[in-house]
């Protein structure tokens, strides 16, 4: 088990923004490995997909 101070310290670090882009670089590399793997083994390349969709709610018409 590592000391207060060390777990402090390590915490703040995985706040900085500096490690979420380290770890969106990583996870990049890491999937771009997984795919290049993937189709040497004869699968085909997964397709891109919406992570999320707006959707607005319908407002209601005005009556004339």
């Amino acid at each position: 088990m590592m000391s207060n101070e060390f777990e402090k310290a390590f915490s703040d670090f995985l706040d900085r923004h500096e490690y979420d882009e380290a770890e969106a670089s990583l996870f990049s590399m890491i999937r771009l490995a997984f795919v290049a793997g993937w189709k040497a083994a004869g699968g085909t390349p997964p397709q891109s997909e919406r992570i999320f969709e707006l959707i607005s709610p319908k407002t209601p018409k005005a009556e004339s």
